[in-house]
């Protein structure tokens, strides 16, 4: 009998201002894909998304180890801009980075990356360049003007790019190969038809 390691869930990082709408593909197709799928909070405390969402997180940051998962997903929040509140979470990220486990940011968690230094020396891309210049950080020669960027473990997306994110998370993890990654893109993204009938011959 042979037997199958299970795979380390994925952690997505949870805080009051979340931007609800980031991650919604990413999450979902993850667990329809068999990961689990676990909040990280900075602490146990219930935090409020953008929209109004309550959350419970299933465990607070300092009990998240790299070891003991797939990926950790950070997504925007008024508060990277606003505070140093979630600078725990771009240490975390650095964490996870230096330990050779993925890490996706979108939106204004790329600019807390940016402000980690996790950056300076990774391809990257955000909202718009100058919005991560504001951030006094090094890499501005590294940012690429694209939908979404992954360098080595890092993927970074803009907020208008929920499902280039997904796609980038999708190839790194091995979830989605090929032609079939590229008719997911093109369904959610484009609204292609002939892109479902790909996914539909697939099993998907």
């Amino acid at each position: 009998m042979t037997s199958t390691t299970p795979r380390k869930p994925v952690h997505l990082a949870v805080y009051d201002t979340f931007a609800d709408w980031e991650t919604g593909h990413t999450t979902a197709y993850l667990a329809r894909a068999g990961y689990e799928i676990r909040t990280v909070g900075p602490t146990l405390e219930t935090v409020t998304t953008i929209g109004g969402l309550r959350i419970q997180p299933d465990l607070a940051l300092d009990g998240v180890r790299p070891e003991d998962s797939s990926l950790l997903i950070l997504t925007g929040a008024d508060l990277w801009d606003t505070s140093d509140d979630l600078a725990p979470f771009a240490r975390k990220a650095r964490e996870f980075l230096d330990a050779g486990v993925p890490v996706a940011a979108i939106c204004g968690a790329t600019a807390g990356l940016a402000r980690e230094g996790l950056l300076d020396d990774r391809s990257h891309t955000s909202a718009v360049s100058f919005y991560l210049a504001a951030t006094g950080y090094k890499g501005g020669e590294r940012y690429v003007d694209a939908d979404a960027v992954t360098d080595g473990k890092l993927i970074t997306a803009g907020p208008t790019e929920p499902v280039a994110l997904a796609r980038e998370v999708f190839r790194l993890l091995g979830v989605y190969e090929g032609e079939v990654l590229d008719a997911w893109y093109r369904l959610f993204h484009d609204s292609d038809p002939e892109a479902y009938a790909v996914l539909e011959a697939a099993g998907q």
